[in-house]
């Protein structure tokens, strides 16, 4: 009787296969974060998409989900990418990414009650407080892999890429949050949040799509085997 040996799976497949999967989870995300804002008709931030008593409550749930579970995997998949300042060289970009999912997981399920109030003065609640500082902190952590992959080894077209997304994000974001924090410019303040958001969850879309090319361009590359 012939004993077949298990097939080995390489890492280097399993990383292609997670850098794709996370990036067609992410983009999942996007467009049905886009889908729940188009049937709204009023002006919003992104948070009030699934805030208390919203309908498109359960879909952001699903879509802040789905960043979290395929940027968890494009980040393992982006673990080798490292900057090169030494500053920035402390942790990686997927150590930054998977601070941020853990953020957004924390987001997802404490939301903001009805209407998003900003956590201060007579409108303070804990669950708002809770909610805007996990999006806050998983946007910083974003936009710090954003600039740690900017200055990645042997990677300059992902580095230039990031540069500009790190710099468009935090410079758009900021800006939005700032008109909402001072209540001016409110209707710009929100479509500029969507666009930062648009931005960083294309651009971890990016990532996810050049590793898994760089990976699938190095045939001769030595595979580790597991299994």
């Amino acid at each position: 009787m012939t004993v077949v040996a298990p097939q080995r799976i390489s890492v280097t497949t399993l990383e292609v296969l997670a850098a794709v999967l996370g990036s067609i989870a992410v983009g999942a995300a996007l467009v049905l974060i886009w889908l729940s804002r188009f049937t709204v008709t009023r002006e919003l931030y992104v948070s009030e998409l699934g805030a208390e008593g919203e309908p498109t409550a359960a879909t952001f749930e699903a879509a802040l989900l789905l960043i979290v579970g395929g940027g968890s995997v494009v980040a393992w998949a982006a673990r080798r990418v490292r900057a090169r300042p030494p500053l920035l060289a402390i942790g990686t970009p997927a150590v930054s990414l998977w601070v941020g999912c853990g953020f957004f997981l924390i987001a997802s399920q404490v939301t903001c009650t009805s209407g998003c109030p900003l956590p201060y003065g007579p409108s303070f609640t804990w669950q708002d407080f809770i909610h805007t500082l996990a999006a806050v902190l998983a946007f910083a952590a974003a936009c710090w892999a954003m600039i740690q992959t900017s200055f990645a080894r042997e990677h300059r077209v992902l580095a230039r890429m990031s540069l500009f997304t790190a710099v468009a994000v935090a410079a758009i974001a900021g800006t939005g949050g700032l008109f909402s924090l001072f209540r001016f410019q409110v209707v710009l303040g929100s479509r500029m949040e969507f666009v930062a958001t648009t931005l960083a969850i294309a651009w971890l879309m990016m990532l996810g799509i050049v590793i898994a090319a760089r990976k699938l361009g190095r045939p001769h590359e030595v595979k580790q085997t597991i299994g």
